[in-house]
C-alpha cells in the first residue's frame, strides 16, 4: 500500500487534526493562510485558529494573474504556466509562514487549498444550451504537496458542479457545521470581492447565494482613476461624495438581480465596463469619482439587502459579518441601516478572525473530505448537493 493513503487513514481517525486553509480570492489581495485545529467531523466539528496571515501578492504575481483574470480571450501559454506558478509561489508563502511560526511540517496533516479562481461561467451566465455550469480555478495542488511535504486537497469546486451546483459559494458547507444555532434563524455574510451569504433556517434548511458585487466595483474604480491604489481605504474618498439616484437605478437594472437563489458570478459581469455602462445610461458620466464611489457602496449594501429580504428571517436574527468588507465603515453603516431587524455579530464570537473565515472554511471541507460524512447535508436546500469536495494531492 501507498505509505500516504496508510497516513490518511490515520489522519482520518485522529482526535485532532491540524489543517492549512489556503484562500486567494477575487481581490487578489494576497494569500489568506489559516493553521486550523480541527476535532470530530460534521456537525460534532470543533475548530480553532492557532495561526493566520495574510502575505500580500508582488506586483509581478497580480500583473501576471491578472493578464488573463475573467477574460473571454486570453494567451493560453499563461494560463498553462500560471497553474503552476501560483501553486509553486503558494508553497513558497507557507513554508514561510511555517519557520515563522516554528511549525515542523511533519505537525501538519493536510493543506487545504482554494487556488486562484480565473473564470467562473455559471449557466445562466454564459447561456450555450451545449454546455453546464463552469469554473476554473488554477494552482495545482500536486506542487503543493510536493513543495510542503504535506497531503494536499485542493479543486474543491469541481465536486459540486459535478453534483449539480454552481461551484459557488461553497461556504455554506463549513459555515453550516460551526454556526447553526437549534431552533433559530442564522445569517453569515462575506463581503469579499463578491458577496455571499449563508442562511441557516430555523427549520434544518440552508440557503446560500452570491448577491452581487461586494468590494470589486469599488476596488476596480480605485485602481482605475487613482494610481497606486487598490481600494478606498477606510471609505475616505467614498465619504466626500454624494449619492447619486439615476446612477444607483442603472446599476441595480442587472438582470441578475431578478435571478432566484441560488445564484453566482463574478469579475466576468461586474468590472469597470459595467460601471461605465450603467454611467452612459444614466447620463451621469460626468458625476465626480467621489460621487461614483459612494453610489458604488451604496450599490453594494442594497444589493446585499435586497437578498435579505427575500430570506424573511425572523426578528433579530444573528448576522455574521466577515470579509474584506468589514473594514469599510460606510459600507457597514448603510447595512446596519437598511437592516434595522438583524443583530450584528463578528465571527470572533466563535474564535474565528472575520478575515480568516473563509480559509478556515476550506480546511473544515478538506476535514470533511477526509473523514466527514455526506449524510450530514442532505436535503439542506436547492444548490446544496450532498457531497465531501476535493482532489487529494500526495507527495513524493
Amino acid at each position: 500500500m501507498n505509505p500516504y493513503l496508510k497516513q490518511l487513514q490515520q489522519i482520518a481517525t485522529k482526535k485532532k487534526r491540524t489543517i492549512i486553509g489556503l484562500m486567494s480570492g477575487t481581490s487578489l489581495d494576497g494569500l489568506d493562510i489559516a493553521l486550523c485545529e480541527i476535532e470530530g467531523s460534521g456537525f460534532n466539528t470543533r475548530v480553532k485558529l492557532k495561526h493566520f496571515e495574510t502575505l500580500p501578492y508582488p506586483v509581478f504575481f497580480k500583473n501576471q494573474v491578472l493578464s488573463i483574470f475573467a477574460k473571454p480571450q486570453i494567451n493560453f501559454e499563461t494560463l498553462c504556466l500560471l497553474h503552476a506558478y501560483i501553486a509553486h509561489e503558494h508553497a513558497g508563502m507557507l513554508n514561510t509562514m511555517l519557520k515563522q511560526w516554528k511549525v515542523n511540517p511533519q505537525q501538519v496533516d493536510l493543506i487545504a487549498s482554494h487556488g486562484q479562481t480565473v473564470f467562473h461561467a455559471p449557466k445562466h451566465q454564459h447561456q450555450k444550451k451545449a454546455f453546464a455550469n463552469a469554473t476554473l480555478q488554477i494552482g495545482d495542488g500536486d506542487h503543493i504537496a510536493v513543495k510542503t511535504g504535506i497531503i494536499t486537497i485542493s479543486d474543491f469546486r469541481q465536486k459540486h458542479i459535478a453534483a449539480g451546483g454552481e461551484g459557488a459559494p461553497l461556504a455554506a458547507y463549513g459555515d453550516s457545521l460551526i454556526f447553526t444555532e437549534k431552533g433559530k434563524d442564522v445569517l453569515l455574510l462575506n463581503i469579499g470581492g463578491i458577496a455571499n451569504f449563508t442562511c441557516l433556517h430555523a427549520n434544518g434548511k440552508i440557503t446560500s447565494s452570491d448577491t452581487g458585487p461586494g468590494n470589486i466595483l469599488m476596488d476596480g474604480w480605485i485602481k482605475e482613476n487613482y494610481k497606486g491604489h487598490f481600494y478606498d481605504k477606510n471609505a475616505g474618498k467614498a465619504l466626500k461624495g454624494k449619492l447619486n439616484t439615476p446612477l444607483l437605478n442603472a446599476l441595480k437594472a442587472d438582470a441578475y438581480f431578478k435571478l432566484k437563489f441560488p445564484k453566482t458570478t463574478g469579475p466576468e459581469v461586474f468590472n469597470t465596463h459595467f460601471v461605465q455602462k450603467a454611467l452612459a445610461k444614466s447620463k451621469t458620466l460626468k458625476i465626480s469619482p467621489y460621487d461614483i464611489l459612494a453610489t458604488l457602496n451604496r450599490f453594494t449594501a442594497e444589493t446585499i439587502s435586497d437578498a435579505f429580504q427575500q430570506l424573511k428571517t425572523g426578528k433579530n436574527t444573528k448576522l455574521y459579518v466577515s470579509g474584506g468588507g468589514i473594514h469599510n465603515p460606510l459600507l457597514m453603516q448603510h447595512l446596519r441601516q437598511l437592516n434595522p431587524h438583524l443583530s450584528f455579530h463578528s465571527t470572533l464570537e466563535k474564535n474565528i478572525n472575520p478575515d480568516a473565515k473563509e480559509a478556515v472554511l476550506f480546511a473544515l471541507l478538506a476535514n470533511e473530505t477526509v473523514c466527514g460524512a455526506t449524510s450530514v447535508f442532505k436535503k439542506a436546500g436547492p444548490g446544496f448537493p450532498a457531497i465531501r469536495m476535493g482532489k487529494i494531492s500526495l507527495p513524493v
